[in-house]
């Protein structure tokens, strides 16, 4: 008997172990392949992958904690008195919105996330899968999703602490954050063109803060839009993120209509309608 007809039985020291056709077909079934995962659970198992990335590298949320810290502390002891003539008066205007700030701060995350796994290639690995094309995708925004909802705790328990005190009770602050979790996630998507058109993270990101700071500052987040000049107003009125810190401050405060919020998110679906279409192309073009 030669090396290559070699079977199972043949154990001389020093002959190669050649399995046998029979062997094969033991340990590879054809007939039994695993059934092919659903859009819902393809999408969970990468949003648990972003969440393990937190988990091992914790240091991820210094930018949910520490960050709107500094925001809320700095402009309410350094500026909430001359604003509003009390930091206490004004911690009751301004916690709603800078909420919504640093919340739309940390979408940009995903695109800088999703740039760097195109550049180490992982993107690539991806496509050759079984699954849903679209949930790695989903599953980096339902991952942030949690960065989101994290930092808006911390915002609100050090409001708390401060002095803020929501006249919608507690069903008005969950409402006011998942309207603000809901958006962020439409944003987010936004952010998934760039990871993917742009060469580098830090373009990425400059790019994300060339968006994010004028769309932010320029809103009512920091004072009401009546003290403005005539012309500003309607253009911080028009601002998205405006109407989104009116629907948000609204819930917290009690005092939000039906109507704002569903155009928060009418302009929620807009987007995710148009950047998630753009996302899949780029995706599928590889």
């Amino acid at each position: 008997m030669t090396e290559a007809t070699a079977t199972r039985t043949d154990t001389s020291p020093g002959r190669p172990f050649t399995p046998s056709a029979d062997d094969l077909r033991t340990v590879i079934d054809p007939a039994s392949r695993p059934a092919r995962p659903s859009a819902v659970a393809a999408s969970l198992t990468f949003g648990r992958r972003v969440l393990l990335k937190i988990k091992h590298v914790p240091e991820q949320l210094i930018d949910i904690t520490m960050f709107p810290a500094i925001l809320i502390l700095m402009f309410t002891h350094l500026f909430g008195g001359a604003i509003a003539g009390s930091t206490g008066d004004y911690i009751q205007y301004f916690l709603p919105g800078i909420m919504v700030l640093s919340v739309l701060m940390i979408t940009m995350y995903t695109g800088i996330a999703i740039n760097l796994d195109v550049e180490k290639g992982i993107f690539d690995r991806f496509r050759t899968l079984p699954i849903w094309r679209l949930s790695p995708m989903v599953g980096y925004l339902l991952g942030d999703a949690f960065r989101y909802a994290v930092a808006s705790v911390v915002i609100f328990g050090l409001g708390m602490a401060l002095g803020f005190r929501p006249s919608g009770g507690v069903s008005g602050v969950l409402a006011g954050i998942a309207l603000l979790v809901v958006f962020s996630f439409a944003v987010s998507w936004i952010w998934t063109v760039l990871g993917f058109v742009m060469r580098s993270e830090k373009a990425v990101m400059s790019t994300s803060m060339g968006v994010i700071f004028p769309l932010t500052f320029l809103s009512n987040v920091f004072v009401d839009p009546d003290t403005m000049p005539g012309w500003l107003a309607v253009v911080v009125g028009l601002n998205p993120v405006t109407i989104l810190v009116t629907g948000v401050r609204g819930l917290m405060m009690g005092t939000a209509t039906g109507g704002q919020v569903i155009l928060v998110l009418a302009i929620a679906a807009a987007i995710i309608a148009v950047f998630g279409t753009l996302t899949m192309r780029l995706y599928n073009r590889g």
